[in-house]
């Protein structure tokens, strides 16, 4: 055999032969492709009506944009915080009786600036607001010491501080200033009216000086003429307790005259 006889034998081995080759389809087909229909129509289906629950949640429960949020409950409603642990932090509860807050501090705010207006935890409540108003009858109650530097009541009110069953006490280190710059200074009471001072002196600084209802002595004067005249001149005695008295004036100090009423309780 030649050799180009024996290249031409061998390329004809290698060709391939069509006649007997079998053809393979491509893709999904019969049961297959009716089974991925149904589910992707399925999936619609599912798709559909999801929307549909959740835009008749939204309308049933009135979620829009412009209304607020209302939750309503029969008996109470309780919204709690908790930490990555699971710990609870704070405890807001909305009841029929009470409103009531569980956490370690609690602060109102203000919606402009955002400045505390009301603050309280376990050592101490903050009031921020720029006046605290009490429109109670009763007023306010404190169990305890009250600190404030000033005390004031409202344009063209009067302020009253009263103990309507015990006493009340007024003290200072420095001094305690009670002044009426355009009125009256009133001191009543029921028994006795103390003015005490145990190192300085009592000073009464004014152009008239008035002691009414002081008790008047018996003066019998030896003088006719005196007799019979009205009795307008009087003197200020003082008895060894401290006890004020008028005495009519004569020539000389007629309180020794007098001194009867000394002796009186």
């Amino acid at each position: 055999m030649t050799r180009e006889q024996y290249i031409l034998a061998t390329q004809q081995n290698n060709l391939p032969r069509t006649e007997n080759a079998q053809l393979y389809p491509v893709g999904i087909y019969g049961w297959r492709k009716r089974c991925l229909y149904f589910f992707v129509l399925l999936l619609l289906v599912t798709m559909i009506v999801n929307l549909a629950m959740t835009i008749w949640i939204l309308k049933v429960m009135n979620f829009t944009m412009d209304s607020p949020l209302v939750l309503q409950s029969d008996r109470n409603v309780t919204v709690n915080a908790r930490n990555h642990m699971g710990q609870l932090t704070g405890q807001l509860t909305v009841g029929a009786e009470a409103v009531e807050a569980q956490c370690k501090r609690f602060e109102v705010r203000a919606s402009e600036d955002g400045r505390v207006l009301f603050a309280a935890d376990e050592e101490e409540i903050t009031i921020g607001a720029e006046k605290l108003k009490v429109t109670g009858t009763e007023g306010a109650v404190f169990g305890h010491s009250v600190e404030t530097p000033h005390i004031r009541a409202e344009p063209s009110q009067d302020l009253k501080l009263e103990s309507p069953t015990r006493s009340l006490i007024m003290e200072a280190p420095r001094g305690v200033q009670v002044s009426a710059a355009a009125g009256d200074f009133k001191a009543t009471c029921r028994k006795e009216l103390h003015l005490q001072s145990t190192e300085g002196e009592i000073f009464l600084n004014s152009d008239t000086i008035r002691l009414g209802n002081l008790p008047t002595g018996s003066f019998a004067s030896s003088s006719p003429s005196s007799s019979n005249s009205r009795q307008t001149v009087y003197e200020l005695c003082v008895c060894p307790n401290g006890k004020l008295y008028l005495s009519p004036a004569g020539v000389s100090s007629t309180c020794q005259s007098s001194s009867n009423i000394c002796l009186w309780n």
